[in-house]
């Protein structure tokens, strides 16, 4: 089974984000929206695994505290100019950053590769078609949300609000022909 670590968002703050994507869609029509139930904060991808006993094991000995995280802001990965993923941006700080770092050291010992590149919170809420990483400096301009990138300059930064994550979850996704669904497999309570 395929398996991640991840935070999941409060409801009204996920209907914000919503309204927020449906008035984007029709100036960026050929990308990939992430479903709004599929909305959510990974901490760790896994990958395929066929037993999450010793991950969930592994987990629950994880000791942090709840945190606030406040959702507001978007940008582009890699960038603006070759832009293949539009997401929203996350700040909480040091708690979160903390949490991250602790899923991905506590799951090396299971043979589980350690993050290569800094945690960087996000909420991912469409892609390009291709879906492909970026080549780099190589890389042509990508013009799949030119005219959203266009329009959002009009308009000040959004805020989605605050919330409080109290809990942590170990998800599985299972690829479908109509794109990923993702089951929670295991909670993990913050203090």
């Amino acid at each position: 089974m395929r398996l991640f670590v991840a935070l999941d968002i409060d409801e009204s703050i996920r209907e914000k984000i919503v309204r927020f994507m449906d008035g984007l869609r029709e100036f960026a029509p050929d990308v990939r929206w992430v479903k709004p139930e599929s909305l959510h904060v990974t901490l760790k991808f896994i990958g395929e695994r066929s037993d999450p006993e010793e991950i969930k094991q592994s987990l629950s000995k994880i000791n942090a505290t709840s945190f606030e995280m406040i959702f507001r802001g978007y940008g582009f990965f890699p960038n603006p100019k070759s832009a293949r993923v539009f997401w929203l941006g996350i700040e909480s700080g040091h708690p979160l950053l903390e949490l991250a770092k602790a899923a991905d050291e506590s799951l090396v010992p299971l043979g589980i590769a350690k993050e290569t590149h800094a945690f960087s919170p996000h909420l991912t809420l469409a892609r390009s078609g291709s879906g492909r990483p970026s080549r780099g400096k190589d890389d042509r301009t990508n013009k799949t949300f030119r005219r959203m990138q266009e329009k959002l300059t009009a308009f000040p930064a959004p805020e989605f609000g605050t919330m409080t994550a109290r809990e942590f979850f170990l998800y599985q996704s299972q690829l479908g022909p109509k794109g990923s669904r993702y089951t929670k497999i295991e909670t993990f309570a913050l203090s």
